[in-house]
This record gives C-alpha cells, structure tokens and sequence, in this order.
C-alpha cells in the first residue's frame, strides 16, 4: 500500500472520528427532566459551563420571573426587560393558547439572536385554574372533583399536552394544601393525606414525564390557616400540619415547590418571627433546604401579594432566606438592580445567588437544552 493511500485512509478514519465525537457530544447534552435529580457530570460541567458565560447582571436576570397577561406586565415592559437581560423567565398569565404561543416563539428567538439563556416559561395549570388561566386550553375537570389517581394523571396529560404546544415548560401546580380553606380548598385533592399525597404526586409524576417542571404548592401550608395572602399576611398558629404532605414528593422526584406568604408562630424552632415564609430563612433554608432535604427550585408565590409586597427590601429578603426564583416582583427592573447591588457588596450573598443561578440553568438544560447558543 502506498504513503499516499495509507496516509489518505488515515485522513478519512480522522474525519469520521471527529464526526462521530462531535454527534455524540451533541447528543450527550440533550438532557432531560429526569436528570435534574441525578448525578450527571456531563450534566454538571454544562452548567458551569453556561454559568461561566454569564455576566453578574446576567446571573442575577436568571431569578426574577415577572408575568406577562392582562393581570402582568404588558409586552412593551417585557420587551425591554427582554432586550436589557433583566429577567430570566415569565409566567404567561390569563391569555389564550395563540397569545401565549406567540409569545414563546418571539422571545425565544429573541433570546437566541441575543445570545441569551432560553426562558423558564410557567404557568398556573392547575386543574381547578388552567381553563380560566389559559383560554382555548382543553376543558378538564376541577381538582375537587377528581376521584382516583387513573381521572388525575388523564387530568394532568391534557393539560401537559396543551402546555408541551404552547412551549411552556414549568407549571405552578399541583396544589398539595389541604382543603378546609376555601381560597384554596376548591384548588386541593381534598382534606386527607391519604388521597391529597398520592394524587398530588400522580400529578407531579405524569407532567415531569411530559419534560416539564412539576411545583408543590404553598409551603409550608395554606390549608388550615384563615385568610388569603393575596390581601394580607396569613398565620400558621402551632404545627405546621401540611408539612408532612411534602416528603414523599420530595423523595419521589418533585423538581420544584413554591413558598406561600404565610407567617409561622409558635412553631420552634421554625418561627418567622411575624414574617412570611418566602422571606424567612428558618423555613426556606432551615426547614425546606436543611430539615427536608429538597434540593430542587424554590419558587416564591407571587410578590406583588399584599402578604409580603408592603415590606421593605422583600426581593432581596426573599434570595437572602433561600429561595431561587422571584415571581411577579412589583418592578422587575428595580428587583434586578437591588439583587444585583447586594451580589457585588455582599460575599455570602454572592454564593446563594450562585447557586440559584446553577440550579436555573440545570433546570433550562433539562427541558429546553436544544436552544442554548453554544449549542448551534
């Protein structure tokens, strides 16, 4: 055999090599839901990867989820927000299915123009909200009315159907309170453990099959307190019952729970010392984090709610007490420049936001990998 040919075999045996290396590692960051829980390096070094690329505006923008709706921000606020890099997702609140989709598919190109992170895209799909949240959505019935685990994960398929289309990939639900309330009770599988544990994880289950986040909700309970946190802050007075709901989901795979505006008295050693769970450290961290182990996304409830918007600095009491993703501050812009203030003055609290930052970009990774820029 000549140089010539051997040296021309060697060529294509390289090249067909470098092909096949590059298609696997293309191949190996599609990630998806089921590895945000696992220990993944591959997964892990894609993270810091993308973590590495951003700016601390840019670290900070990936926390704060503002909506965008009728009862949000309106498209010209969000545009801007969108062209400044100050937010990181968007709850898609009270429009229809085409609005909704039309908005996925402008800010998503939008973001990948700019070289920007993909969006967290959620949306309040409970069973007893989703057909008033989302209009044109497919009619289900109400979480009140569901009887067995078989009508919930059917339930939670249509609704996972209607969102995968729309190209939201985080939804704010199940609700796992307790019934006796009735702001949330007709939200709620009901008032017995027996029947609100399993469906509510029925529910996680079927939607995190479909690639998109499953959140428990509202920490550390809504049930049997009195009130409504939209119009005041609410008490737990003594043990926080609802508590228990949250393990097993926990242990089987929950990606994301939502903290409530809701205040923990004579509780120790979890008391909030009159303040809302979303900005309490003993109940985000010390409870949450440390008692129960979640290792997965903290969301707030929204913080325009009158339980925790009239107390002063509450952004960035809420990432300083632990938690990963603002939703609905009043001002998203004023939100980013007070976290990112404190991110540059502040070393510890500079390595939450880290964190929270990382976990976002793993949760991105696994439901949305395909529309990272370094990955075209």
């Amino acid at each position: 055999m000549s140089n010539i040919l051997q040296m021309r075999i060697f060529q294509i045996i390289m090249l067909l090599s470098a092909m096949f290396s590059a298609s696997l590692s293309a191949q190996d960051l599609k990630f998806k839901l089921t590895d945000f829980h696992t220990y993944n390096p591959k997964l892990n070094e894609a993270v810091l990867q993308q973590f590495n690329q951003l700016s601390e505006a840019e670290k900070v923008a990936q926390l704060i989820m503002p909506a965008i709706g009728p009862y949000g921000q309106t498209e010209a606020t969000i545009d801007q927000l969108v062209k400044d890099k100050k937010i990181g997702g968007l709850l898609l609140l009270n429009g229809t299915k085409d609005e909704f989709t039309t908005w996925v598919k402008k800010y998503n190109t939008w973001n990948k123009e700019a070289g920007s992170l993909p969006f967290l895209y959620s949306a309040d799909a409970e069973a007893s909200l989703v057909n008033r949240k989302i209009k044109n959505s497919t009619p289900v019935a109400k979480a009140n009315t569901l009887r067995t685990v078989k009508e919930v994960k059917a339930v939670a398929r249509t609704i996972s159907k209607d969102l995968n289309e729309i190209g939201i990939n985080y939804n704010f639900a199940p609700v796992v309170d307790m019934s006796p309330n009735k702001t949330v009770g007709w939200r709620s599988f009901g008032h017995e453990p027996d029947s609100v544990i399993p469906w509510s994880n029925a529910f996680i289950q079927e939607t995190q099959k479909h690639n998109i986040i499953a959140t428990a909700k509202h920490f550390p309970g809504h049930g049997y307190v009195e009130g409504d946190t939209h119009k005041k802050l609410v008490y737990i007075k003594g043990e926080m019952k609802e508590v228990k709901n949250y393990p097993p989901l926990i242990e089987n795979g929950v990606v994301s729970i939502m903290i409530a505006h809701i205040a923990v008295d004579n509780d120790s050693p979890f008391n909030t010392q009159g303040q809302p769970s979303s900005i309490s450290k003993e109940i985000v961290t010390d409870l949450l984090r440390d008692s129960l182990h979640f290792e997965g996304l903290i969301v707030t409830d929204a913080m325009n709610m009158l339980g925790v918007s009239t107390i002063p600095g509450s952004n960035v009491k809420a990432i300083d007490a632990g938690v990963d993703i603002l939703l609905m501050p009043l001002n998203a812009a004023k939100a980013h420049k007070e976290i990112l203030e404190k991110y540059k003055s502040s070393l510890a609290f500079k390595e939450k936001v880290d964190l929270a930052c990382k976990r976002i970009i793993r949760a991105k990774l696994c439901t949305e990998g395909d529309l990272f820029p370094s990955q075209n």
